[in-house]
């Protein structure tokens, strides 16, 4: 058990017999009385996302999940499928519950799968990912003040904005945690 005050984004909590993963966290202390915890908390089992509040001093039950080392093979719909490096198995994961992950998804890329008692719960993506961009407008120097930038889509469908030199067919490192251009690769 930890207290909700221990709790910080990206913890897996359970409650009401649910596995929760907190997606943002806020401490509110008002003028008079306990404080606050503001959370937003994603359904690991539905991808049903909830706001619940806490107020400082209530307790929750941890979970502590088992990690392992998986390729990305395909998708069959709704479910997606992977292969452990190791045991060469192929575990699948419902497509809502990694629904915000699949723009950086492409097939052989290697990333963590995160199991609770044996039943998969998310994946993990690495920090950056190499896309190829399939479509932007060309880019034209003109008297810009700041760094100008354009649209670009990638070959998962990604939409970002790119400086103006990138060019349709250009291999560009992409941030998985924000969703924002590195460098071209």
């Amino acid at each position: 058990m930890i207290g909700v005050t221990e709790m910080r984004r990206g913890v897996t909590v359970e409650i009401d017999g649910n596995l929760w993963r907190v997606l943002e966290y806020e401490h509110y202390k008002p003028g008079r009385g306990n404080a606050i915890i503001r959370t937003k908390l994603r359904n690991l089992r539905t991808g049903a996302t909830i706001s619940r509040n806490f107020t400082s001093g209530e307790r929750v039950q941890d979970v502590r999940l088992d990690h392992r080392n998986v390729q990305y093979l395909y998708n069959d719909g709704d479910l997606y499928t992977f292969m452990d490096v190791d045991t060469f198995e192929q575990p699948s994961i419902s497509k809502s519950v990694i629904e915000d992950k699949l723009p950086y998804l492409k097939e052989g890329i290697t990333l963590e799968f995160e199991e609770y008692e044996g039943e998969p719960i998310d994946i993990e993506l690495p920090i950056t990912v190499d896309l190829e961009v399939v479509d932007t407008p060309p880019g034209y120097a003109g008297d810009t003040a700041t760094a100008a930038s354009k649209d670009a889509i990638c070959e998962t469908g990604l939409k970002l904005q790119v400086p103006l030199f990138v060019k349709t067919g250009d291999v560009i490192r992409v941030d998985t945690r924000t969703g924002t251009y590195q460098t071209r690769v």
